[in-house]
């Protein structure tokens, strides 16, 4: 029997991040940058009107006060984005909108809320500062300097960035597209009726389509397969072209009935094993080649049908394999020791992983209480659940009070 630690570092080792590319700003949303973006301009180019209102000579304003407003003429207006170059002549001031370009030769803004507002000649009635309500060239960003650094997952505020630096596209780890296959002649889809007796809705391609979209990967759920060798194996063949990483669910039974281990075991480097660990016990996992070149291979993960088996091996072993092909520095889950509120019995030889509520905080520690029958969880209990909490192989038991380790599974 295979150990958690063996399975998963042999996971890890067999995935690498999906080769980068260059794609459009829209299409990088989610993804990590594979290299450093570096400015080639300063941000902003030149100086700018921090404020609607009036561009200065500050020192011309030293005379403005309560009790002897000082009128300066108005000689032309600025909007945003207008060409830079305008000058001010001396004794003068130009109307100028938030984000327009500084006159040569002005180096303060007088808000407008602090004038008498005149189109031609406006009054104010104290002195400016100069740098006031100006955004001086390269305020925010400097020509050279790395503005995002390689490993950056991309979201709203990055794309921002380099969008204001130009950038229509950018080098990034394209999530991983991730095949779904669930296996089982008893599965039918939810929303349908179950006309035969035996049938199973199908839990488990829309469970890890959410999982795998929550991991930072694209999902791409082809739906139920019969228990046919043929039609698994000519599946796996037309999708192969377009997966990143492959997971069936399902079929890994070692009775006579179920396709999945005879399909795989003659594929690539496959193995099928059992691994210490409760729930998901039998696992199959491996690389398979692809008919776009001999260079490219694809994981191959065969997980048990049973909904929290699946779900549990998915955390453990999946999850971590698709961000290590996004490009994230972050394999892993968060995770705290909590108080055990309740006992419980573990088998003994195995890893257990048990569908627990965590509450507490840092200061007050943290608190784990099992849900459902830790010796049989279930899909109602993993649903409840905001964490896995762990019993080691070498325990056969947890008391109230014991501290264990929980994964936590949300925020």
């Amino acid at each position: 029997m295979r150990s958690v630690q063996d399975h998963l570092a042999a996971v890890l080792a067999a995935v690498g991040p999906v080769a980068p590319l260059d794609v459009a700003l829209h299409d990088a949303v989610g993804c990590i940058l594979a290299r450093d973006l570096v400015a080639t301009r300063d941000v902003p180019a030149t100086a700018l009107a921090a404020r609607d209102g009036y561009a200065v000579a500050a020192h011309e304003t030293a005379a403005a006060g309560l009790d002897t407003p000082l009128t300066l003429p108005v000689a032309h207006d600025v909007l945003p984005g207008a060409p830079a170059g305008v000058r001010l002549a001396p004794g003068q001031a130009v109307r100028i909108a938030s984000g327009g370009a500084l006159p040569l030769g002005a180096d303060a803004v007088v808000p407008l809320e602090e004038t008498d507002r005149g189109a031609v000649r406006f009054a104010l009635q104290r002195p400016a500062v100069a740098g006031q309500h100006v955004r001086p060239v390269g305020a925010d960003v400097r020509t050279g300097e790395v503005v995002l650094a390689a490993g950056t997952r991309l979201g709203a505020r990055q794309l921002a960035l380099a969008a204001t630096l130009g950038h229509g596209r950018l080098h990034v780890h394209p999530t991983p597209r991730v095949v779904l296959l669930s296996v089982g002649d008893e599965l039918v889809e939810p929303g349908t009726s179950r006309q035969r007796e035996g049938a199973v809705f199908e839990t488990d391609g829309h469970a890890l389509e959410a999982a795998v979209r929550d991991a930072g990967a694209t999902p791409v759920r082809v739906g139920i397969l019969p228990d046919d060798r043929g039609t698994l194996r000519e599946a796996l063949d037309d999708q192969l072209v377009r997966a990143d990483l492959v997971v069936i669910t399902g079929g890994l039974s070692e009775l006579v009935g179920d396709t999945v281990k005879d399909v795989l075991a003659t594929l690539g480097t496959v193995r099928l094993d059992h691994v210490a660990m409760t729930p998901g016990l039998r696992h199959g996992f491996g690389t398979v080649g692809s008919d776009l070149g001999a260079d490219r291979t694809v994981p191959i993960f065969a997980l048990q049908g049973d909904p929290v088996a699946a779900q549990v091996s998915f955390e453990v072993f999946v999850r971590p394999a698709l961000r290590a092909m996004g490009g994230h520095a972050e394999l892993y889950r968060p995770s705290v020791t909590a108080r055990a509120t309740h006992g419980w019995t573990s088998p003994a030889g195995l890893r257990q992983f048990v569908p627990a509520t965590v509450l507490g905080s840092p200061e007050e520690g943290y608190r784990a209480t099992p849900l459902g029958d830790p010796t049989a969880p279930t899909v109602s209990a993993l649903a409840h659940a905001n964490a896995l909490a762990v019993v080691g192989e070498h325990d056969t038991g947890v008391q109230p009070g014991q501290v264990v380790h929980c994964l936590v599974l949300e925020g």
